[in-house]
């Protein structure tokens, strides 16, 4: 099935220069970018990104600490399209947590983490990259991130030579 997903590649991905290794890591597997924008948000955004979901499985200073992240530096967003995107991206990103992430992951690759620092440290975990967790996820996230007119549809080279 395609689906479309969204990416956020965070403060810390942006900072360490690290834009193009991510990016070329989902296009070589075959995910096509459908959307991408740079946007420093605020916090008014952030919480609109940072829902109170969130809260109920992580708890409010989870949330809080997200927030006051996000807002630190741009924010690149990326609408991907695959087949199985969701569940995909999700695999290559790696888990939450760097620390437990494997290696040939982006989080696993990229950085080392742990909850535990992060929390001794009241700060969010900086682990590169947000990915929609499910399909409603994604299409609420992408409705947040990006307006119809920038989305857009179009044969990759690959596409066109399996048709």
């Amino acid at each position: 099935m395609i689906q479309r997903t969204l990416v956020l590649l965070k403060p810390d991905a942006i900072q360490r220069s690290l834009i193009g290794r991510i990016l070329q890591r989902f296009e070589d597997a075959g995910l096509k970018v459908v959307g991408m924008k740079m946007n420093w948000i605020d916090k008014e955004f952030a919480k609109k990104h940072y829902t109170e979901d969130i809260t109920k499985r992580r708890g409010e200073q989870v949330r809080k600490a997200l927030i006051e992240y996000i807002v630190t530096g741009p924010v690149l967003a990326i609408c991907l399209e695959g087949i199985d995107a969701i569940e995909f991206v999700r695999k290559m990103v790696g888990t939450t947590e760097p620390k437990t992430a494997q290696p040939g992951t982006i989080r696993g690759d990229f950085t080392h983490q742990s909850y535990g620092y992060a929390d001794a440290k009241k700060i969010a975990i900086k682990n590169l990259v947000h990915a929609s967790g499910s399909e409603q996820e994604a299409k609420e996230e992408i409705a947040l991130w990006f307006s119809k007119e920038e989305l857009h549809s179009y044969k990759t080279v690959h596409e066109a030579h399996t048709l």
